[in-house]
C-alpha cells in the first residue's frame, strides 16, 4: 500500500510564455504548500498562441526551452514530483511535438511522452483545429515508474482512444495522467463521461489537469480538471476558471480492490479466439 497526496493545477495560459510561468511557478508552490507529492499542469502550459504558425516561430529544441527549465527548477526547489503536462518542443524545421514531462524531486527529467492523436477536427459551431500543421505525432508509449507505481503518460485527444490506456494497463499502470485543454463544447459534452469511463474500465486512477476558460487566442476550454478513482469515483473537481489548485489523497490499494471485483485486465480476450471450454 502507498498513500500519497496529488494536486493538479488549473490554468487559463495565455500567449505570453513568461507571465504563464509565474502563474505556474505560483500554483506549484501553493500545491506543494498544501502538501501535494505529484503536482499535475495541463496540456500546453507554457504558451497556448493564436494561430499555429505564430507559435512555431517561438519554438525552441528541448534543451533550449525556457519553461521546461523552470519547471526542472521548481521540482527542484519544491522537492515534489512535477508532470509538465504538455510543452510545445521543435523537433524540426516544420514540425514540433506536443510533449509531456514528468520530472523527478532532483529537477531530473524521468519520462517524455509525444502526444501520439493529433487533434485535426472542425466542430458543428465551426470551431476548427488542425494540430497535424504544427505538430508531429508521436509513436511511444510510456509507462513510468513512481514511488507509488506506474503512471501511464498521455494527453487531451487521447482521451478518445481506449486502446492506448488499455495498453498502459497491461504494461503495469496505476495512474492515468491526462493534461488536457479541451473546448468547451466538446468537454460539456463528454469530458466526464471519458474521463471516467477511463478510470473504470482499466481499474485506474485519473489524474487530469486542464487548462480552463476564454483565452487569449480566442479558444475557451471547459476546465474541471478531475482526480478520478479506480472506481469512477470523483474525488476531486475543479471549476470553470484558471488560478486553481485542487488535491486529493491517494490509496493505491484502490486499485488492486477494483481489479479485484471486476478483474477485466484477466478476462479480455482478442476478437477472433476461440472460448475456453
Amino acid at each position: 500500500m502507498a498513500v500519497f497526496t496529488v494536486a493538479l493545477t488549473q490554468t487559463c495560459s495565455g500567449t505570453d510564455a513568461g507571465k504563464n510561468m509565474d502563474e505556474v511557478a505560483e500554483l506549484v508552490r501553493r500545491a506543494a504548500g498544501e502538501g501535494a507529492e505529484l503536482v499535475c499542469t495541463p496540456e500546453t502550459v507554457s504558451r497556448m498562441a493564436r494561430n499555429p504558425s505564430e507559435l512555431f516561430e517561438t519554438l525552441v529544441p528541448e534543451d533550449e526551452d525556457a519553461a521546461l527549465a523552470a519547471m526542472r527548477t521548481l521540482a527542484k526547489e519544491e522537492g515534489v514530483w512535477l508532470l509538465a503536462g504538455s510543452l510545445s518542443v521543435r523537433v524540426s524545421d516544420t514540425h514540433a511535438v506536443n510533449r509531456s514531462f514528468l520530472l523527478d524531486p532532483s529537477g531530473n527529467i524521468h519520462a517524455r511522452y509525444d502526444k501520439i492523436h493529433l487533434f485535426d477536427v472542425t466542430l458543428p459551431d465551426g470551431e476548427s483545429h488542425r494540430e497535424s500543421e504544427t505538430y508531429r505525432a508521436g509513436g511511444e508509449i510510456v509507462a513510468a515508474q513512481t514511488p507509488w507505481g506506474v503512471m501511464g503518460m498521455s494527453v487531451c485527444y487521447d482521451l478518445r482512444f481506449p486502446g492506448l490506456y488499455r495498453e498502459l494497463a497491461r504494461r503495469g499502470a496505476a495512474f492515468l495522467t491526462i493534461p488536457s485543454a479541451f473546448t468547451y463544447q466538446t468537454g460539456s459534452a463528454h469530458w466526464h463521461i471519458l474521463a471516467r469511463a477511463r478510470a473504470i474500465e482499466n481499474g485506474c486512477f485519473v489524474f487530469a489537469p486542464c487548462q480552463a476558460g476564454h483565452h487569449e487566442n480566442g479558444r475557451h476550454t471547459y476546465g474541471h480538471s478531475l482526480v478520478v478513482d479506480p472506481w469512477g469515483r470523483i474525488l476531486a473537481e475543479g471549476g470553470e476558471g484558471g488560478g486553481e489548485v485542487v488535491t486529493a489523497r491517494i490509496d493505491t490499494d484502490e486499485v488492486a480492490k477494483a481489479r479485484g471485483y471486476i478483474p477485466v485486465l484477466q478476462h479480455e480476450r482478442k476478437f477472433g479466439e476461440e472460448p475456453v471450454l
